[in-house]
């Protein structure tokens, strides 16, 4: 049956919802407090408050109640909780609720973004897709089975040189000065999030047609480098720092939501 003319359509007959329209339907996207712009939400970093008022993050954006959006950035972070920024971005979030911003709220961050790594490290794992071993690792990213290359950052330039050599050679990529990446993490804190001993490179298994484990690890490396304002492809120095903050203070409180709801 045709359409009457200037009738409207009706919703069984209408076109299809866009790919990128459907995607902010479902709420994929939030807008920074403090920059006002809009990025997917898997870019930001989602801020919640307890039921004092403490300002905590909830870096799985899944706690319950009323969050505010922040660009994962410590620099721009520090600067915006020198400046009164935030605390301005965070009333207007929460509608006035009374709040309160910890002075170590940065140290917090960084002590959830890496504890989500390392959770997100020991998952693979036990799901078979972590490659340990330097010996392994070279055999294997020598054939080609090794997606993504790790490394502390106290492991030695000698042993990364190694490892990356045999990773592009199995992703017939030699002479292009492809590097694995070196994390904010060193190894006593990669051995504790695997349960095993002196953890200082791993490889996750994959390969070009299957990037499904390497593309979730990576997810939270870039979430962790980000923030740090590192480079995501740059190796560090041979003196790393663990998971556990910033600073040399040991951070005071829980450090996420999820933690303060289970104290």
């Amino acid at each position: 049956m045709r359409t009457p003319p200037n009738e409207r359509l009706t919703s069984d007959i209408a076109e299809p919802v866009l790919p990128a329209a459907a995607a902010k339907a479902e709420g994929s996207e939030r807008r920074c407090i403090l920059s006002g712009e809009t990025s997917a939400r898997d870019d930001l970093l989602r801020l919640a408050i307890s039921p004092d008022g403490l300002v905590l993050p909830d870096v799985a954006g899944k706690a319950p109640g009323r969050g505010a959006w922040i660009t994962p950035d410590r620099a721009i972070l520090a600067t915006a909780l020198a400046d009164g920024a935030l605390r301005k971005g965070l009333m207007r979030a929460f509608k006035g609720a009374p709040l309160t911003i910890a002075d170590d709220l940065a140290d917090r961050i960084e002590a959830a973004l890496s504890r989500q790594l390392c959770d997100r490290l020991g998952l693979e794992l036990r799901s078979g897709n972590i490659v340990l071993g330097s010996a392994r690792i070279e055999e294997q990213a020598r054939s080609g089975r090794v997606a993504t290359l790790l490394h502390a950052s106290d492991s030695s330039e000698d042993g990364r040189r190694k490892l990356d050599q045999a990773w592009r050679v199995g992703n017939d990529m030699e002479g292009s000065g492809m590097r694995g990446q070196v994390l904010p993490l060193d190894r006593t804190a990669l051995s504790v999030a695997l349960g095993r001993d002196n953890v200082v490179h791993l490889g996750v298994a994959g390969n070009p047609r299957d990037m499904r484990a390497a593309e979730r690890v990576l997810h939270a490396v870039t979430r962790l480098v980000t923030y740090l304002g590192h480079d995501s492809t740059s190796s560090t120095n041979d003196t790393g720092r663990g998971a556990t903050g910033h600073s040399d203070q040991p951070i005071s409180g829980p450090a996420t939501l999820d933690e303060y709801v289970k104290d």
